[in-house]
């Protein structure tokens, strides 16, 4: 366990800009900052990042939190994992008891796999400098690449021994389980082989290690370095699919180039793992490998939250071609802004950057890339003259530009588009429009596609088939149509009406210490004064009440304990509490825009706001008789007891009375 006064220290250091940078681009708007959220597929701004309150939140989807929180959605951690990461980060030492057995026993299986990682990744790392086979090898073939030794660091660059069990055996004797070696495909197993023990799966090659946006090693790529590369197809090998690695939805590279990544509002797409590290050594660091894999949506996310801008950083021969085309479209369809470079004579980026400085490699890059469209007539156009192949390139490139979401972007690419090809923008835009709707179409039958298959999902869990029952083969189940998902949208959710309990919540958290009586006196005489939370506290109390979430109970009640201390802060205690839930419950209710009328965003006089309490108070006695009403109606159509019967109906009539008053308390008729 962390203490208290620790997790306080780590929270009270904890910049939540800083944090948030290091995976969102942010840019500053007035005293806050704000950039593509990271919880939903995001294309205008809506995450918001407040210094002064130091918490985040989507306006959209409602994500966020204070710099725990955001980490431990983001980084799917677990509260003590998350505020680990955040000491790591800031230099703060925790000191905490060794682990018990039992202890490491119930260590979730993902954080095993990532522990099994990390050391695998020092393992290789030291064999290829501390071995005589890892320096004479591996060390000699990253310094023939020209790799500088920092560079080597940076990247954990390492060396696996040419024996198939060495890393196997050396991971088992340290102590590491032989089931985790497996899930994450360090070691793998042999039909039929002499032994039963596991062999290493990157045996004799140099080691590029997978580092994921959040610095934890996720996988391994592994080079062939011997003569067997000679007439390989596949001279790298990768870390297979598990829990903690999916290769579409990792970029090699990203952790080490987040940063200017958003610093430079640019990022380079290139294809190797060689080719991000010589442009690293060269001097620009904004560039990622997707290595070889078709982009995908989840990729292209990723880099958004940096962003909007990328190059596609190819060499000019076929492959590179093929490549740069392949990931136009969908790069267009996300809200990136697309440019395509092929390197000249056959070079790629990795031989482009050791012959060029940074200056240099930036200069040729802007005085040489192409936008999508400049690019695909190029390809598809140059030298060609039969009429049906020109459709078909004409049709490609307006395909493309069908796929931006900005209709003035739109507009703006068919002009070019008209002058570039010779045809009408009225003869273009039909072909677009014809294009967007097909898609559109498209779109509208996947979307039928995927919801019949959750349908017919929930169909089965609900009604699972007794396919092991074979007594009567005749027996025909009775067909139950299955019931459609109810969906929760983002903006579906943002839309809930917030409860009178939320409301007063809010005013606890926003006002809870400040004096709103000062002028009462007390049985005897004596002068008294009443805080926000002791007025509220007082007024359920008068009537037995209490707040429906029991967590608004345990806040109220801390709110009136903490209120009258000297410089206490409301919003802040809540907000940067030790208690996650307690936290993150705070940081939604003064984050949500629609959770108090504009009054409550402006400073309230006393006697406003005395005003607003009283109003909310009714409102939340109404909500209490409204479920009251409720279920007193359900008891009376269920009891058969007369004397029972008669005990309700005079209840619901009382209540019924107070149902009244209240409503024209808070100025209306209300409908139970």
């Amino acid at each position: 366990m962390i203490d208290r006064a620790t997790i306080e220290r780590i929270k009270d250091t904890a910049d939540i800009v800083d944090v948030v940078s290091d995976f969102v681009s942010l840019k500053k708007v007035g005293i806050n900052y704000r950039g593509l959220c990271p919880f939903h597929d995001d294309h205008t701004p809506s995450f918001y990042v407040s210094p002064t309150r130091r918490t985040c939140h989507c306006f959209v989807c409602g994500e966020g939190g204070d710099c725990v929180g955001f980490i431990m959605k983001h980084e799917q951690m677990t509260y003590g994992d998350a505020l680990h990461w955040l000491a790591r980060k800031y230099n703060i030492e925790i000191q905490e008891t060794e682990l018990s057995d039992e202890q490491k026993k119930e260590q979730s299986e993902r954080d095993s796999m990532f522990i099994v990682n990390e050391w695998a990744a020092n393992y290789f790392k030291d064999i290829l400098h501390n071995d005589v086979d890892g320096r004479a090898i591996g060390l000699q073939y990253f310094r023939s690449r020209g790799i500088r030794d920092d560079i080597m660091e940076k990247f954990r660059l390492g060396f696996c021994l040419n024996d198939r069990h060495a890393m196997t055996q050396e991971a088992l004797k340290k102590g590491y389980k032989e089931e985790f070696l497996l899930k994450v495909g360090l070691s793998y197993h042999i039909e039929n082989a002499k032994t039963n023990l596991p062999f290493d799966r990157f045996n004799g090659r140099a080691i590029f290690p997978w580092i994921g946006i959040s610095g934890k090693v996720v996988a391994f790529g592994g080079r062939v370095l011997d003569a067997r590369t000679k007439g390989l197809n596949q001279k790298y090998v990768n870390s297979p699919d598990s829990e903690i690695f999916h290769k579409n939805q990792e970029l090699y590279g990203i952790f080490q180039a987040k940063k200017a990544i958003a610093k430079e509002n640019l990022v380079y797409m290139v294809e190797g793992y060689t080719d991000v590290i010589s442009m690293h050594q060269c001097g620009i660091e904004n560039v990622v490998a997707n290595s070889g894999t078709a982009l995908s949506e989840h990729q292209i996310h990723m880099l958004h939250r940096f962003t909007s801008n990328i190059v596609l950083l190819y060499d000019g021969d076929a492959a590179g071609i093929k490549a740069a085309m392949r990931g136009t479209d969908m790069l267009l369809k996300e809200g990136m802004n697309v440019k395509v470079m092929l390197l000249p004579d056959g070079q790629d980026p990795d031989e482009f950057a050791k012959k060029n400085t940074a200056e240099e490699f930036r200069a040729y890059i802007k005085e040489n890339q192409m936008d999508f469209i400049a690019f695909k007539t190029k390809v598809l156009l140059d030298g060609v003259t039969d009429p049906h192949e020109r459709s078909e390139a004409i049709t490609s490139i307006i395909r493309s530009v069908s796929m931006i979401g900005n209709p003035i972007a739109r507009e703006a690419y068919i002009k070019d588009c008209s002058a570039r090809l010779g045809f009408s923008e009225q003869t273009l835009t039909a072909k677009m429009n014809e294009e967007i709707r097909s898609y559109r179409e498209e779109a509208r039958k996947e979307e039928a596609r995927e919801q019949y298959r959750q349908e017919m999902e929930a169909h089965r869990q609900e009604y699972p088939s007794d396919r092991g029952n074979t007594s009567d083969q005749s027996h025909t189940p009775t067909q139950t149509p299955a019931p459609k998902p109810t969906t929760i949208t983002p903006k579906a959710a943002k839309k809930k009406s917030e409860t009178a309990s939320d409301l007063l919540m809010k005013v606890i958290i926003q006002y809870g210490n400040k004096i709103i009586y000062d002028n009462l006196t007390d049985n005897e005489g004596n002068p008294v004064s009443l805080t926000v939370a002791e007025l509220i506290s007082y007024s359920l109390s008068e009537d037995e009440l209490q707040f429906p979430e029991p967590l608004y109970n345990i806040m109220l009640q801390e709110a009136v304990e903490h209120g009258r201390e000297e410089n206490f802060n409301n919003e802040a205690y809540f907000t940067l509490h030790p208690d996650y839930d307690i936290s993150s419950h705070a940081i939604k209710l003064v984050s949500d825009s629609l959770t108090l009328s504009k009054s409550f965003e402006v400073k309230l006089s006393i006697e406003q706001l005395r005003d607003k309490i009283e109003h909310l108070l009714y409102e939340f006695r109404n909500d209490y008789i409204k479920e009251k009403l409720v279920q007193l109606r359900n008891d009376i159509k269920v009891t058969q007891d007369h004397e029972k019967l008669e005990e309700l109906l005079r209840e619901l009539q009382e209540t019924e009375k107070i149902r009244t008053a209240i409503a024209k308390k808070i100025g209306g008729s209300l409908k139970a």
